[in-house]
């Protein structure tokens, strides 16, 4: 896929699962339970241990099921690596140009955190093919309908603040797709391999989207 059908396809998804372990053995199988909960787009963020090469094994194991990303990129020769790793998109919590740059070279899109309206635009501006609103708990939905009110060309995604019962609520706010982490990768259940509970989560949260987007 290009970077024009990988955005198309994470905006169609809706939602981004933030996967953040400090047990990198367990990621498989949370993101196998999320599959089978419907969850089509995954980001591995680069602070869980050697993510880059669980990128690349989620990648050729379930790359034709499940878009991979990289989240907490903070620098454009992290974001190469995670490219030639197999990531689909990359994430960063901070507004770089220069990762913007490395990634549109390599055909692969890049969403870069921003909070200001100015920040927003200019990553826009910059290249940035969804912008990330992080941290979003920190100013609601009112915040992206706001933004979005002088400014509706905007892709945005919030992150923080994103739950298994109001990422519907984001949608109809003005986000064309949302970000969830810890509100689907239940600590509890990992620790006790309760997956099951992980494909629950994954189906409340596009249940909810779904019957929001039809009100």
């Amino acid at each position: 896929m290009n970077r024009e059908k990988i955005v198309k396809k994470i905006i169609e998804s809706k939602v981004i699962a933030i996967v953040r372990l400090n047990n990198s053995e367990k990621v498989i199988s949370v993101a196998e339970a999320m599959i089978k909960g419907g969850i089509l787009s995954l980001e591995v963020t680069m602070t869980t241990p050697n993510a880059l090469q669980i990128i690349k094994e989620l990648d050729n194991k379930y790359g034709s099921n499940l878009l991979i990303g990289v989240g907490s990129v903070l620098d454009a020769e992290t974001a190469i690596k995670a490219i030639e790793a197999g990531a689909k998109y990359i994430i960063s919590p901070i507004f770089k140009k220069t990762i913007i740059e490395a990634s549109h070279k390599l055909d692969i899109p890049a969403i870069p955190g921003c909070y200001t309206p100015t920040e927003i635009y200019l990553a826009q501006e910059a290249g940035a093919d969804i912008v990330k609103i992080f941290p979003a708990d920190q100013l609601g939905t009112s915040y992206v309908k706001a933004i979005k009110a002088p400014m509706p060309q905007l892709r945005i995604m919030p992150t923080g603040g994103v739950s298994l019962t109001n990422a519907g609520d984001w949608i109809n706010a003005g986000a064309c797709a949302v970000a969830v982490g810890s509100a689907l990768t239940d600590k509890a259940a990992i620790k006790e391999n309760n997956f099951r509970k992980i494909t629950e989560n994954s189906e409340l949260i596009i249940k909810n989207i779904k019957n929001r987007s039809e009100v």
